[in-house]
């Protein structure tokens, strides 16, 4: 009789040993996962706290250098710094230069902005060609596809500089796909060419600038010092209000 009470209570104990062991795992368990969410949600609130810091501290420059006054509209200003907030938070494009060629323009008008957003410093204002099948005063028309001799839209990387038919040049990589992709296989690069100036169009007796096979092409006395300005990583934005474009592209949204 003593060894069956001591029997049944040796399976008590390791009934409430069991269960015991079981809720404090579940206990364990639960904590780290408290806390496993609790990190991630601060890190995500940090991560939104730190793209809402970089926007809003420059979306200033704006009306500091009175970018409306030279022709540049505040939304396209915006666009550009919304998708180069996004690319820096995946650590693509350097956080200091931001480059819009505004193709909302026609290509008389100066319609090329490189702005130094540590600096608040408008670095070059200055002509910029659109591709020769995109159209003549106004760009309307956009590809992505190889020998289009057309522009691509969107937002590029700046890389490396070279020597080649066009003189010193820079290489672009387009950061969108479907959209710009192509752009180291159509070679399209930022260079300097003759015909992106006031005297080619008023010696052609036309009402704007010569074009180019697709490339940003810019004035040649300043090529080499706004190719020397953006190389190494900058953000290049080129844009033109076509709803495709603006529907499609993930960086806007």
């Amino acid at each position: 009789m003593q060894l069956k009470t001591w029997n049944r209570l040796v399976q008590v104990a390791i009934i409430v040993f069991s269960v015991f062991a079981f809720t404090s795992k579940a206990h364990a368990f639960s904590v780290e996962s408290f806390f496993s969410e609790t990190m991630e949600n601060r890190l995500a609130i940090t991560a939104a706290s730190e793209t809402e810091s970089f926007f809003e501290s420059r979306k200033s420059i704006y009306d500091s250098l009175q970018l409306e006054s030279i022709g540049l509209q505040r939304k396209v200003f915006e666009y550009g710094l919304k998708g180069m907030d996004k690319l820096i938070r995946t650590g693509k494009v350097q956080a200091n230069i931001l480059s819009i060629a505004d193709l909302s323009q026609p290509s008389v008008n100066k319609r090329l902005y490189v702005i130094d957003l540590d600096n608040q410093q408008l670095l070059f204002n200055s002509l910029v060609a659109h591709g020769r099948r995109s159209g003549k005063d106004m760009a309307t028309v956009f590809s992505n596809k190889l020998s289009s001799n057309k522009t691509s839209l969107g937002f590029y990387l700046t890389g490396t500089t070279y020597n080649g038919s066009n003189g010193y040049s820079l290489k672009l990589e387009g950061l969108e796909n479907g959209i710009n992709n192509n752009a180291m296989r159509r070679a399209i690069v930022v260079h300097g060419a003759n015909y992106v100036s006031e005297a080619f169009s008023e010696n052609h007796n036309q009402t704007y600038i010569g074009r180019s096979q697709g490339c940003p092409a810019v004035p040649t006395e300043i090529a080499e010092s706004l190719i020397d300005g953006i190389k190494d990583g900058t953000c290049l934005f080129i844009y033109y209000p076509t709803s495709t474009y603006l529907k499609k592209s993930s960086l806007l949204r």
